[in-house]
């Protein structure tokens, strides 16, 4: 990327708790260059790396960070809250019936008609055809069992399977704070 040519929008700081790890892994910890620097002449955050572009004002000039640390420690969460997002990173993306990655949707292994409820024990990430062929019935009476038994995950389980989906870009000054597991497919 050349630095000199690029808009200060594709610029964006990857953000480390104080303790150097990333808030978060999917979706990657990212500030725009204006959340950045409003951090840092608040004083909030620590500048670990910069990139080789500056923004200027008439009697100011700073190089925009790519890499900052919170300077108070962000006790994480131990549970994520129940979204759609975190059930399909849960199951990886993928169907919990026939594995495809497309049409993803949510199934209630047991069906809310017969008072299944929407929670992490109940939902597991399904593709359309799936869900429209299991429909209302219970998953024996449907011959379709979901590979894994549904269960809540903690933050740290979401970040492990976030890291199987590495974002397209990943700058250079990025990658002592990253660790994506390369070995393993989505």
């Amino acid at each position: 990327m050349n630095a000199q040519a690029g808009h200060p929008e594709s610029f964006p700081a990857l953000v480390l708790n104080a303790d150097f790890r990333p808030l978060s892994y999917y979706p990657l910890s990212l500030w725009s260059w204006q959340e950045t620097v409003k951090a840092v002449f608040l004083d909030r955050v620590n500048i670990v790396s910069e990139y080789d572009r500056a923004v200027r004002s008439p009697s100011f000039e700073m190089r925009l960070p790519s890499v900052v640390a919170l300077k108070t420690y962000v006790r994480p969460a131990l549970y994520p809250a129940f979204t759609r997002f975190n059930v399909f990173l849960r199951d990886r993306f993928s169907c919990q019936y026939c594995g495809c990655k497309s049409e993803l949707t949510f199934d209630h292994l047991i069906p809310r008609s017969r008072g299944g409820l929407t929670r992490w024990d109940n939902v597991v990430t399904a593709c359309a055809p799936c869900n429209l062929k299991k429909g209302g019935l219970m998953p024996i009476d449907a011959g379709m069992i979901p590979y894994q038994h549904p269960d809540r995950p903690t933050v740290f389980e979401l970040h492990r399977n976030g890291r199987l989906f590495p974002p397209n870009y990943l700058h250079h000054s990025w990658m002592d704070y990253l660790y994506w597991d390369t070995e393993l497919e989505p």
